[in-house]
C-alpha cells in the first residue's frame, strides 16, 4: 500500500510502522521513542527481541539525545560520512528503551542520505527505528516491489524508488573511551574509517586483550550467521569455472539451477544475471540481481564470489552470509 509522505508521517505519529526508502536499503520505520510501535517492528519482521534496532535521526545535533558519551572519534566520523551509510553505536542514556537496545548498553545511531528519509524525520519530528523492510534473515528491499513481495501489500510503503548504495551500513563501535571496532563491513570502507579517525584498527588495538575485546563487543545488527539470504538455496563459488562445473552437474542430474556473476567472462548454460567488477555498482544492484533469480523458483542459485579483498568486504560479508547454509567452491 503506497502511501504520500504526509501520510506516513501521520501514521508514525499514531503508532504506526511504515516502510520508507534510505539510500541503503529500504527499512521499516517506528517512532523510536514508543515501544509498542516497535515492538510491531519485531512482529512484523518476525525478528528476535535481543537484536538491537538502528535509530535514523535527521541531524548529528540529535546524537546526544539518545548517547551518554560522544567521544571526539565519533563526532569526527559523524561530521566526516553522515548524512550517509554508517551507523555509529555508542554508550546508550538510560532512559533508552531496552526494546530499541536488544539488551545492550549501547545506542545504534544513523542520519541517512536519502531525500524523503530525512523529509520524513524533518515532517513528523521523530527519530524512527528502520531495520531493513523484510522477514528477519531474508534478503533485503531495495525496491518497493522487493518490500510488497516480502511483508505483503498491506504494509504501508513510502516510494523513494531504488537504492542508490544498495547495501546495508557500515556498523561501527566506538566506546566511551574512544575505542573504535568495525562490526559490520559497508560501502565506507575500514580504511575510510580509520582515515578519518586518525588511527588503523590494528593500531587502535595495539596492547588490548583480545579476549576482552570480543566480550565487551555489542550486538549489532546483521551479525546472524544466516542473513540477506533468498528463499533458493545458494552456493557460493570462487570462480566461473566452478561455477559452470557445478551448473553442469546439477543439470545433468534433472535440477534448474540460476547463477549470478561477477565481471565478464565464461557462462554457464542457465540463466544469468551479470554483474560489473566494480565494487560499489555490484552492492547497488547485488540485492535486486538476487530477488529477480529468487523469483525463478529453480533448485538452486549458483553465485560468484568476487575477490576477497578490502574493496571488496561489503559484498562478501552480504554473500557469505546469504549462502550460509550452502557451499563455497
Amino acid at each position: 500500500m503506497r502511501i504520500s509522505l504526509e501520510d506516513a508521517a501521520v501514521r508514525l505519529r499514531q503508532g504506526e510502522v511504515v516502510a520508507i526508502p534510505t539510500e541503503t536499503v529500504y527499512g521499516l520505520a517506528a517512532d523510536a521513542m514508543n515501544d509498542m510501535a516497535l515492538q510491531k517492528i519485531f512482529a512484523t519482521k518476525q525478528r528476535p527481541a535481543d537484536h538491537p534496532l538502528i535509530v535514523h535521526i535527521s541531524d548529528i545535533s540529535h546524537v546526544t539525545d539518545w548517547a551518554a558519551a560522544f567521544p571526539e572519534v565519533a563526532v569526527k566520523l559523524g561530521k566526516a560520512f553522515w548524512p550517509g551509510a554508517l551507523t555509529l553505536i555508542l554508550p546508550a542514556k538510560p532512559h533508552v528503551s531496552r526494546v530499541l537496545r536488544g539488551g545492550e548498553p549501547t545506542i545504534a545511531l544513523r542520519v541517512p542520505n536519502h531525500p524523503i528519509a530525512l523529509a520524513l524525520l524533518k515532517l513528523s519530528q521523530l527519530s524512527v527505528a528502520a531495520p531493513s523492510a523484510n522477514l528477519f534473515t531474508q534478503l533485503s528491499p531495495t525496491t518497493v516491489a522487493h518490500v510488497e513481495a516480502g511483508l505483503g501489500d498491506s504494509i504501508p510503503v513510502l516510494d523513494g524508488g531504488a537504492c542508490q548504495v544498495g547495501i546495508e551500513s557500515t556498523i561501527v563501535s566506538v566506546a566511551a573511551d574512544g575505542q573504535w571496532l568495525l562490526l559490520r563491513p559497508g560501502m565506507i570502507s575500514e580504511e575510510d574509517i580509520a582515515r578519518v579517525a586518525g588511527r588503523s584498527q590494528q593500531e587502535n588495538m595495539a596492547g588490548r586483550d583480545k579476549s576482552l575485546v570480543e566480550k565487551a563487543k555489542p550486538k549489532a545488527p546483521g551479525q546472524h550467521a544466516l542473513h540477506y539470504s533468498p528463499h533458493t538455496p545458494l552456493s557460493l563459488f570462487n570462480d566461473k569455472a566452478s561455477l559452470t562445473l557445478a551448473c553442469e552437474t546439477l543439470t545433468k542430474t534433472g535440477l534448474k539451477c540460476a547463477a549470478l556473476l561477477i565481471g565478464q567472462g565464461e557462462q554457464p548454460s542457465c540463466t544469468v544475471a551479470q554483474l560489473s567488477n566494480q565494487p560499489d555498482e555490484v552492492a547497488e544492484k547485488l540485492y535486486s540481481a538476487l530477488h529477480q533469480l529468487d523469483a525463478l523458483k529453480v533448485d538452486r542459485l549458483l553465485v560468484e564470489l568476487p575477490p576477497n579483498t578490502p574493496a571488496w568486504a561489503a559484498v562478501v560479508d552480504r554473500l557469505n552470509r546469504a549462502g550460509y547454509s550452502g557451499t563455497v567452491i
